[in-house]
């Protein structure tokens, strides 16, 4: 089978199990010394296990829905939607594997905003959304 076929079946398959709750098969994706980061806040999580405590440990109400993955080789890209407790948040995970498991992972999570009302000629919506006016 293509490596890469491969790879996008297995992040695939880590998001599929983020939903369902399935924190076994979720974290397999990782090597066991690998790496997760969260840029805006600073925190760095070392290993498997350490990455499935955290995320584990959550209190929220948590759902997935992926909206694009991307990449070959070594280097892989989703676009997501985590809603917490109801409420979006876009994230973007950069995976970076070796050996068919991710060896670091920087997951970017950013808030909706409001498009300004100066812009309104020029956009339009994305597909199956509406625009937020600010």
């Amino acid at each position: 089978m293509d490596p890469d076929i491969r790879t996008r079946a297995a992040i695939e398959e880590h998001w599929r199990a983020s939903e369902r709750g399935d924190t076994k098969t979720e974290h397999a994706i990782y090597a066991p010394d690998a790496i997760l980061d969260y840029p805006q806040s600073g925190e760095r999580f070392r290993s498997r296990a350490t990455i499935a405590a955290q995320r584990g440990g959550h209190p929220a109400d948590r759902h997935f829905t992926v909206l694009r993955i991307t990449g070959s080789g070594e280097l892989w890209v989703s676009e997501c939607v985590i809603t917490y407790d109801g409420v979006p948040s876009y994230s973007v995970g950069v995976m970076e594997f070796a050996h068919g498991h991710v060896v670091h992972e920087t997951q970017y999570f950013t808030d909706t905003f409001g498009a300004p009302e100066w812009r309104t000629a020029l956009a339009e919506p994305m597909p199956g959304r509406d625009i937020t006016r600010a």
